[in-house]
This record gives structure tokens, sequence and C-alpha cells, in this order.
């Protein structure tokens, strides 16, 4: 008695856009088809939805039909057209010597039949194959130039999620989200971390698109964006002003962009405890006072040792009160005609700021061409490295000029309202606190003290150098 033929059946859509499967079953239901009018048994559908067989994505189902035949459970396979097995030549190749080592000689393609058991029916499917490739490579090349087309138009590309702050049609600004893009903007400019950021959103609701909580790496993608500035990106460079609105301005985006490189450079992670970190001097060596817990008090301490810049060691300070004194004087500081005076000149650090911004962008857009250069063999190494290591130097150059201005935003709506600033002072973030001190004072200096307790200071041991 003959044994019936197991047939696997292999379908694949490269691309599901209604997320229903809708191509693969059709393709399922005409091999089926195709199975019962040759009177073979389908043994089993192997589906690899939304997977290219012409960019390498990982296929699983079809790895593990190769698998089968190599193990002698089928007989036959029978894919809707050869494009939808494969449609890289050496993959082909592939395939064919596993059916040839199992010999399974049936080979079933629903839109024509295509024998690979024979001489002539691997060379046309090797025709095939060439040709699907080709097609793919010329519409790969088609969607491109379409996409770069929209782009330059300004226009959205499409995705199943909507941008958080606009509705799906990626065109509507959907208004409270955009409040808090820009009190997000504003947060982190002024020295929030992105960590108390995320907390925040957390705190008051304010889930993602997804509907999930967020995380510090979307806040980043998001806040980050060209897209919130009304600028439209391709490939990472940005190509035109967006038809949709924008939520930023072009500055704020260029601030933030500067603002998330230099945190990325200083690589500093740990999440702060100290208010004033930083920002104290010793009255006997000039080192900075360094944070340092003894038991449960907090204090700032100068520390000796090549690894502390060789302080003295001979000056403590509990970290309460003096944070507490400097706290009140810079929410004075605020109402004060000095802050105001400052405040008048910051045009001047505005533009000096922009400035900067713009160069470091165009030498890192440079770096990279640099490399594509070098990539696509038009510079040798030696003239890569030398002209990497002079962009290098700007970079550094820029980096560390920007470093030294105080962020601008960290003072919008607070000078003048120190008053009311201190009713809320306790419900703000202690990097949030920190950036708002930072930008009044310089440093303080912090003089040996003569007793007190661990609960008051003596204002004489502090000595304000303000910034503002």
């Amino acid at each position: 008695m003959k044994l019936p033929i197991r047939a696997a059946i292999y379908a694949r859509i490269s691309k599901d856009i209604s997320g229903q499967a809708l191509g693969v079953e059709r393709q399922l239901i005409d091999a089926r088809k195709y199975a019962a009018d040759n009177g073979w048994i389908v043994a089993e559908e192997y589906v690899d939805n939304d997977a290219s067989a012409y960019r390498g994505k990982k296929r699983p189902e079809y790895r593990r039909m190769l698998e089968d035949i190599s193990a002698g459970q089928r007989d036959a396979v029978i894919v809707y057209k050869l494009d939808r097995l494969t449609r890289q030549p050496r993959e082909l190749e592939e395939f064919a010597d596993v059916m040839a080592q199992a010999k399974v000689k049936d080979f079933g393609v629903v839109s024509g039949e295509v024998r690979l058991a024979s001489s002539e029916g691997i060379a046309m499917a090797r025709l095939l194959g060439t040709f699907a490739a080709l097609e793919s490579d010329i519409k790969s090349d088609r969607l491109k130039r379409k996409a770069q087309e929209i782009a330059e138009a300004g226009r959205p590309n499409g995705g199943n999620l909507r941008p958080f702050g606009y509705e799906k049609n990626q065109l509507t600004m959907v208004e409270s989200e955009a409040v808090a893009i820009r009190e997000l903007a504003s947060r982190y400019l002024a020295g929030e971390s992105l960590g108390s950021l995320t907390a925040w959103l957390q705190d008051n609701g304010i889930s993602s698109v997804a509907g999930l909580p967020w995380r510090t790496t979307a806040l980043r993608q998001t806040l980050t964006n060209p897209r919130i500035a009304g600028l439209r990106a391709h490939n990472g460079v940005i190509v035109a002003t967006a038809v949709w609105p924008a939520i930023i301005t072009p500055a704020q985006h260029k601030q933030l962009v500067a603002a998330f490189a230099r945190k990325a450079q200083s690589n500093r992670r740990a999440p702060r405890r100290y208010l004033l970190s930083g920002m104290l001097r010793c009255s006997k060596c000039g080192n900075k006072l360094y944070s340092s817990a003894r038991r449960d008090t907090r204090r700032y301490v100068c520390m000796s040792g090549p690894d502390h810049g060789g302080g003295c060691g001979r000056l403590t300070i509990v970290a309460a009160p003096v944070e507490e004194w400097i706290a009140e004087a810079v929410l004075m500081r605020l109402d004060s005609p000095e802050i105001a005076d400052a405040l008048a000149g910051r045009a001047a650090v505005d533009e000096r700021h922009s400035v900067l911004v713009e160069e470091l962008q165009a030498d890192q857009a440079q770096k990279l061409e640099l490399s594509g250069m070098w990539a696509r063999k038009e510079i040798s190494s030696a003239d890569w490295k030398e002209a990497r290591d002079i962009l290098d130097a700007k970079l550094y150059t820029i980096e560390r000029q920007l470093s030294q201005i105080t962020g601008t935003n960290t003072l919008d709506g607070i000078a003048g309202h120190g008053g009311e600033l201190r009713t809320s002072w306790d419900s703000l973030n202690l990097t949030r606190q920190a950036a708002i001190v930072a930008a009044v004072l310089d440093f303080a200096t912090i003089s040996p003290g003569t007793g007190g307790g661990r609960r008051e200071v003596d204002p004489n041991r502090i000595v304000p150098s303000w910034r503002l």
C-alpha cells in the first residue's frame, strides 16, 4: 500500500499592515486546495507573518520546516509563490540542498510549478529567485525615494502608534500632552533629571501612547525628537519644516539636544542626595567639600588625599543646617534688585548659547560625514584619524564652553517670586532645587566651626559667592 504524501505548507507575508494576517490566510487557502487537488495530506502549516525573506529577518517557522524536512517528516512542500519561500538566491540553494539530501522531490507552487528535483527545475528556480531579488531591490529603492520625498515635503510618515503630543493622524496637537511636553522640556533644561521627570509623569497619571508607564529612554527620545519642534527629520537629519504645529521652539530643541549631549559626556548617573554637591569650598585650603555620611548624619567634608584634590582634611559641616541657610538666602536673593540687573544681560548669554549649539551640531554632522567617507574608502585611515582628532578637540572645547553657561531656562517664572517659591520649596525634588541654587550661587566658602549642634549653623561660617 502506497503511503500518502505528507505535505508542508509554507506561508509568509513581509508586512502585515492590518495585523490580521489576511495575506497569509489567502496563501494557506490556495495551498490547501493545491494539496487536495494532488491527493496530498497537509501534515503541517508553517507560517511566518510580517517577516521579510529579503532583508534577513529571522523566520523561525521556515527554519523549523527545514529541520522537519531533514528529519524525513515531510514528503512535499507547497508555497503560494516562490518569492514567498525566499528572495535570496543563496537561501534558495540551501533549500534545494535540504530537499535533495532528504530525497524530497515534490515541490508545489500554487501560481506555477517548479520541480527542484530536476536540473531544469533548479535552473528555473534560480532564475525566478534572481528576478525576485531584483524586484525587491527596485521596490526598496522606490520606497526609499518615496520616503525621502514625503520627508522633504514636511509630511508625517506612517506608523501604528501615534506620537506623544499629537493625534493618530500625526498632525493634530493633543493640548494636554503638549502642555506636559513643554513643562518637561523646561524642567529638564532647568537641571531636573530624567528619573525625576519620569516619576512626575507616573505620579500625575500621564501614560505613554501605548498606555504603559514612562521609561527614561522613551522620555529622552520624546524630548530630543525634532517633531515636537515642528521639524521633519529623515535618517537622523532635519530636512524640512513640518506641516504639523510645533509644541516647543526650534531653539528649545537645540538646547535640549545639547543638554542631553552634555549629560551623556559627563556620564553622571548617581541620584543626587545632597543639595549643595560641588558648590561648597574649604576656607583653609580652597578645596571642594565632598558629601559624606557618618551614621545617620549627612555631612560636607574637606577630604585629604590625591583622589579628592589634595584637601587639608580639617573641615566638616553638617549638611542639613547649611542647606537650609543657603536655600533661604537664594530665595531671598531671587527677589533682590541684583537678580533683576543680572537677568537684564541674559540676552547675550542666550545668543552665545545658540551659537555654540549650532557649532556643536555642525561639527557632529561633519564627524559623521567623515566616518562615511572613510567607510566608502574615499579617504585613508591616516587622513580620517587626523581630521577626527581636530574635530574631537573642537567638540571638547565647545562642550566645555556650554557647560560654563548656566541654563537660561532655570529661573524662568521664578525670578522676582522668591516669596511664592518658598511655600512650595519642599515639594520640589532635589534636582530641581539644586538647579535653582546653582543658577544663583557660584559657590560658598565654609569656615571652621566654633561649636554648636547639628540643627543649627553659624551664618558667619558661610561666605556665598553669587553667580547672579
